[in-house]
């Protein structure tokens, strides 16, 4: 019933938060020193004309009556057409969210089953040469840029060893559009060599966004697991003399990864936003790539597509978060 009131409870703020995020990201837009009109106008274009495809693209009202004609236009379901591509910005989101989501969620699913073994050894084998290393490698994980891990890998796997390709996401025109997941695809035609190359192309990527992803994983399990550990239940199954291994991996681990959980539905909004940077370096054709250049050529309605997109994503993946966790740990969901 808990659960329930929860799920009903995010759904009626869902609206409320990215309208706040809508006009946060609206008011910064139009503060900041840049002219879009100007920039699709071109250099050569008089006042004259500068003026008139300001009025034609409602630019020269008042901010207030823009924000007003533009939040009533995303209730309708229209966010404008972006000043780059020419395009309706929900046609541009709605063709490059698949490959976003199949780049982040490959490497959440890579940070997840890799983290969380790893951070249950380290707990178990708490202070030994292994937990050192691996505290190593989470402080790493956490400290390095994402953009300077994505062009080393490129150094180092594409250009140096030549084992994977450098940018984009398949070579060619690749299987036919069912799902928009390149893999997907790739398997739901049976077509093997579309699924190698979509998996040769999102390896680095991937990579780049599972390391720092799988880094605060490994902590907040090894955390999870001390906690759950030092427990008196615990404590009561090795006095009955059930064995170590079951006890970590049968009991220990399901009160540890409550906390796991939550930072893996932040984790999931993060790698979003570094998603940005990552889809930068590596040309991957998804919402980050479309976001920096639309910021580069100061296209407002597209940055805000992107915006109200990331922020939509956001809100359901936490909401399916507190779901699980009313799996995981009954007591959340009475």
């Amino acid at each position: 019933m808990k659960l329930l009131v929860l799920v009903l409870n995010r759904t009626f703020w869902f609206f409320p938060t990215l309208l706040g995020l809508l006009v946060i990201t609206f008011t910064i837009s139009h503060v900041i020193p840049a002219d879009p009109v100007a920039f699709v106008a071109g250099d050569n274009a008089t006042t004259e004309q500068v003026e008139a495809l300001r009025k034609q693209l409602g630019l020269d009202q008042p901010m207030h009556v823009q924000l007003y004609r533009y939040v009533l236009g995303v209730a309708q379901g229209d966010l404008g057409v972006s000043l780059y591509t020419l395009r309706p910005i929900a046609e541009d989101i709605a063709s490059r969210l698949p490959a976003t989501l199949e780049l982040t969620l490959f490497a959440v699913l890579l940070s997840t089953l890799t983290g969380i073994p790893l951070g249950v050894l380290s707990a178990v084998h708490r202070n030994s040469v292994l937990d050192h290393v691996l505290r190593v490698f989470t402080v790493s994980g956490l400290a390095i840029a994402s953009f300077w891990l994505a062009i080393l890998l490129q150094l180092l796997f594409a250009m140096r060893l030549g084992w994977t390709p450098l940018q984009g996401r398949i070579d060619g025109f690749g299987p036919d559009t069912v799902t928009g997941f390149m893999i997907v695809d790739s398997l739901i035609a049976w077509d093997l060599e579309s699924l190698g190359d979509a998996l040769a192309h999102i390896v680095l990527p991937a990579l780049t966004l599972t390391f720092p992803a799988m880094a605060t994983i490994v902590r907040f399990t090894r955390a999870g697991v001390l906690d759950a550990i030092n427990s008196n239940y615990v404590l009561y199954e090795q006095a009955m003399g059930f064995p170590r291994r079951a006890i970590v991996w049968k009991y220990v681990l399901r009160n540890a990864l409550i906390g796991t959980v939550t930072q893996i539905g932040l984790i999931f909004g993060i790698l979003i936003a570094g998603a940005v940077v990552v889809e930068a370096v590596f040309d991957w054709p998804g919402l980050g790539l479309y976001a920096v250049q639309s910021i580069l050529q100061s296209d407002y309605n597209a940055i805000m597509g992107f915006t109200l997109a990331s922020g939509a994503l956001f809100i359901v993946i936490n909401l399916l978060v507190d779901i699980i966790h009313g799996f995981i740990d009954p007591r959340e969901s009475r």
